[in-house]
C-alpha cells in the first residue's frame, strides 16, 4: 500500500514526511519537490511567516540517482525559525516551558478541543502541531505521488474560483487554458479581471484586521476508467478524495462535478448520457458527475471543489476565555495570513495527487514503475477493445 505520515511542529526543528510503498524507478528529485513547496508559499494575502521560511526539502532515504529505490522515502523540511524557538520547543528536559505559554484558546482553531483531549495546560502543545505549517510536509509527500501519476500521463492542477464575496466571472472552457492562466496568477485565478477584484477584497480585510476564505477547484486529466472501487465504502475513490481534502486545515466542504447543485435538479438534468463509437469507444458529452461514478473513475476529467473558511487567527481577535483563570480575554494572536486560499489549492493538489497515485498502485500493482507500466498498458488496451 502507498501511504505517508508526517511529523513535526510549526516552530520545531523540522517537518518530516515518510512515504511508504512508492515503487522503484519513479523519478524524484529535491528540485522537483521544492518547486511545489515554493508554490505553496506564494499567493497574494500571505503572512510574515512566508518571509521567514523558504522551504527546501532534503531527501534522506529511498531515492538514489534521482530514482526511487522501492524503500521508504524520507523527506525533511527544516524550519528556519527554529533558531528563535529552540529553547522553548526543545525536546529535552531543558525546554523553557515557562516561556511563550498560551492559555487563551482561539475561536475556530483546535486549541480548546485539543487541550481538553490531551490534558494540556499550555495550548502551544496543540497549536504547534495543528498549524497549517504541517501542510508543507503534505505537499512534499503529495509531490512524490504526483511524480508517480505523471508517469501515466495524468495531470493535476487547481485554481481559485471564489475569494470572499468575489466569484470568478468566466472560466475558460479548455482545461489547458485554465492551467496556463491560473499558473500566471498570484491568486491562481484563471480570470485576471476577477483576480484584481479579489486582491482589492484581500487588501480591505487586511486593513480591517480580518481574514477571507474561498473556493477552489481541482481538475485531474488523463485518468483511465476503473480507478477506485464500488465494493467497500473505504475503497470508493470519491470518499477517499473527499477525506483527503477535508483533512486540510480550514476546509469545510467538498463536492464533485456539479456537486450540491444536483440536489436542485431532476435526474435527467444531472446524469451523463452514454454514447459509443467504434473509433472512440464509450464516451459522454457532459461531465456533471465530475469523472466519478459509484466511487470509480469513468474516464472523464475528475473535477473536485472545496471551500476554505477564513483563517481563524485574526489581528482584531475574537473574544475567548483564559483556560486557567476562566476570565474573558481577547484570543491569542500567532502570525497569520489574511487569505491562504491559493496555498490551499497547492495543498489540495498534493493530497489529490497522493490519492490518485494510491489508486494507480492498487489497480496496476508492481514493485517497480516498469512493472506497473506493463500492467497499465495491458489494461488500457483491454479497455479500448471492449
Amino acid at each position: 500500500m502507498l501511504r505517508y505520515l508526517t511529523a513535526g511542529e510549526s516552530h520545531g526543528r523540522a517537518l518530516t514526511a515518510l512515504v511508504e510503498g512508492l515503487p522503484a524507478g519513479v523519478p524524484l528529485t529535491e528540485d522537483y519537490i521544492n518547486s511545489q513547496l515554493a508554490r505553496r508559499q506564494g499567493g497574494y494575502g500571505r503572512g510574515d511567516r512566508m518571509k521567514i521560511e523558504k522551504d527546501r526539502v532534503s531527501i534522506t532515504a529511498g531515492v538514489r540517482g534521482g530514482l526511487s529505490t522501492g524503500g521508504p522515502v524520507s523527506l525533511v523540511i527544516e524550519n528556519r525559525d527554529w533558531a528563535n524557538w529552540s529553547e522553548v520547543m526543545s525536546p529535552g528536559d531543558d525546554a523553557r516551558l515557562d516561556e511563550r505559554v498560551v492559555t487563551k484558546p482561539r475561536p475556530g482553531h483546535a486549541d480548546l478541543g485539543g487541550a481538553l483531549k490531551y490534558g494540556h495546560t499550555d495550548i502551544r502543545n496543540i497549536l504547534e502541531r495543528a498549524s497549517a505549517r504541517e501542510t508543507a510536509a503534505r505537499v512534499a509527500a503529495g509531490t512524490a505521488g504526483r511524480a508517480l501519476a505523471e508517469q501515466f500521463g495524468i495531470r493535476i492542477f487547481g485554481h481559485v474560483t471564489v475569494i470572499g464575496s468575489i466569484e470568478i466571472s468566466e472560466i475558460p472552457g479548455d482545461t489547458e487554458e485554465i492551467f496556463q492562466r491560473a499558473a500566471q496568477s498570484e491568486l491562481l485565478c484563471a480570470d485576471s479581471a476577477t483576480e484584481a477584484k479579489m486582491k482589492q477584497e484581500i487588501d480591505r480585510c487586511r486593513d480591517d484586521g480580518d481574514s477571507l476564505g474561498g473556493i477552489f477547484e481541482i481538475i485531474v486529466t488523463g485518468l483511465p476508467p476503473g480507478l477506485g472501487s464500488h465494493v467497500q465504502y473505504d475503497r470508493r475513490l470519491d470518499g477517499r478524495l473527499a477525506q483527503a481534502v477535508m483533512s486540510i486545515q480550514a476546509i469545510k466542504g467538498v463536492e464533485f462535478g456539479i456537486g450540491f447543485r444536483a440536489g436542485r435538479l431532476t435526474g435527467s438534468q444531472v446524469h451523463d448520457e452514454l454514447f459509443y463509437s467504434h473509433s472512440d469507444g464509450f464516451r459522454r458529452n457532459t461531465n456533471r458527475a465530475g469523472g466519478l461514478e459509484g466511487g470509480i473513475t469513468n474516464g472523464e476529467p475528475l473535477v473536485l471543489r472545496a471551500v476554505m473558511k477564513p483563517i481563524p487567527t485574526l489581528y482584531k481577535p475574537l473574544r475567548s476565555v483564559d483556560m486557567h483563570t476562566k476570565e474573558p480575554y481577547e484570543a491569542s494572536i500567532e502570525r497569520s495570513d489574511v487569505c491562504a486560499v491559493p496555498a490551499a489549492v497547492v495543498v489540495g493538489e498534493a493530497v489529490v495527487c497522493f490519492e490518485i497515485a494510491r489508486s494507480i498502485a492498487e489497480k496496476f500493482g508492481g514493485d517497480s514503475l516498469a512493472e506497473m507500466k506493463r500492467n497499465y498498458d495491458a489494461y488500457v488496451n483491454y479497455v479500448k477493445r471492449v
